[in-house]
This record gives structure tokens, C-alpha cells and sequence, in this order.
């Protein structure tokens, strides 16, 4: 025998799985009875880009990116090899030495394209504009990510942590009126920095 709810029971069950929030959270007028809070708009892009970078090709950096425009989803990248190229998880890291300007140097491999550049290349590939649009990513962007976006018309980055070389970086965002949001100010440590 097959059991049914009637619809007395089902909207009695509803209202007593939901509880009103405080006037500070009316976005989203109630938080079911468990607790669950619903996420900010950041928060659940952010969410993404990590879920994203799981994907990556790289164990140096496994970062995803999530750029977004009106609360949509445009595009996603994330760290890996060019299209058809061997991962750094197949056949190691390529290794380059960079001196920055105040004289301290860092290992970069340089196998891999940044999330960021490879959400601009998807984009690039779907014909898809991002003028306008926000990234999310789990660093502040590099140098060279920074001028791509700003060339892409981004208007707001959202970073998970600061990036130890972000300096050009914020620099140009302030410059271009770009606003750049970073959660965490520590800044992100990965392996052989």
C-alpha cells in the first residue's frame, strides 16, 4: 500500500522545519530548524572556485576560479596543463626561478596556466564576455592575471588569501578601480615557495 501525506500534514511538517530568523538576515526570511544558515553570495561562489581548483593538475596549487556576473555563473578554470600537454601530476613539476624587485626569489612551475587565465581561455573558446563580472579565486591574482582580467572588464575580485607577490598586482586593481576583496589576509603558502 502506498502512503500519502495530505496537504495538512505536509504544510504542518514544513512549518515546523523552519524558525524566523533575526531582522539582520531577512535575505533570506527563514533558517530551517537544524540550524543551516544559507550562504552569502560569496560564500557560495567561493565555495565553487574550491570545489573548482579540485580539479587542478598541479599539487603546488590546486586553485580554482569562478567568474560570475548577476549572481551567474559565466565560467569556471582552474590549474592545469594547456589542452593535450602533460600534468605536472604525470610527469613533475617545471620548475623557474623568479627574482622580484626587492631582491627575495620564489619557485614558480610554469607547466601549468593559472584558474584564472584558464577561465578567460574557456571563455574566450564559449564566446562568452566577462565584462563586468566578478572572479573568485583562492588568491589574490598574479601580475599577469591581474592585466588579463582588467582587459576583460572585471570590476571586483574576491580572493580566499593574499598571494606573497600580489604587490604590481594591487597596485593596478586600485589603479583600474578595480575593488579587490581578499577574506583572509594571510597570505597563501604552497610547496617548494
Amino acid at each position: 500500500m502506498k502512503k500519502t501525506l495530505s496537504k495538512l500534514t505536509v504544510k504542518d511538517s514544513v512549518k515546523s522545519s523552519v524558525k524566523k530568523v533575526s531582522k539582520k538576515s531577512q535575505k533570506t526570511a527563514y533558517t530551517p530548524a537544524d540550524g543551516h544558515i544559507r550562504p552569502d553570495w560569496d560564500s557560495y561562489f567561493m565555495s565553487i572556485a574550491e570545489t573548482v581548483g579540485r580539479r587542478g593538475t598541479c599539487d603546488r596549487g590546486r586553485s580554482g576560479c569562478v567568474i560570475v556576473r548577476d549572481k551567474h555563473i559565466l565560467v569556471t578554470g582552474y590549474v592545469g596543463s594547456p589542452a593535450g600537454l602533460p600534468h605536472c601530476d604525470e610527469v613533475g613539476h617545471e620548475m623557474h626561478k623568479v627574482v622580484h624587485e626587492d631582491g627575495h626569489e620564489s619557485m614558480h612551475c610554469i607547466r601549468t596556466i593559472h584558474a584564472e587565465q584558464n577561465a578567460v581561455a574557456q571563455a574566450a573558446r564559449l564566446g562568452i564576455a566577462l565584462e563586468g563580472g566578478t572572479v573568485y579565486c583562492k588568491m589574490t591574482p598574479c601580475y599577469v592575471c591581474a592585466k588579463i582580467l582588467l582587459n576583460c572588464g572585471i570590476k571586483r575580485i574576491v580572493a580566499a588569501k593574499d598571494y606573497h607577490a600580489a604587490m604590481q598586482s594591487k597596485r593596478i586593481f586600485k589603479e583600474a578601480k578595480v575593488k579587490l576583496d581578499i577574506l583572509d589576509n594571510s597570505v597563501e603558502k604552497y610547496k617548494n615557495m
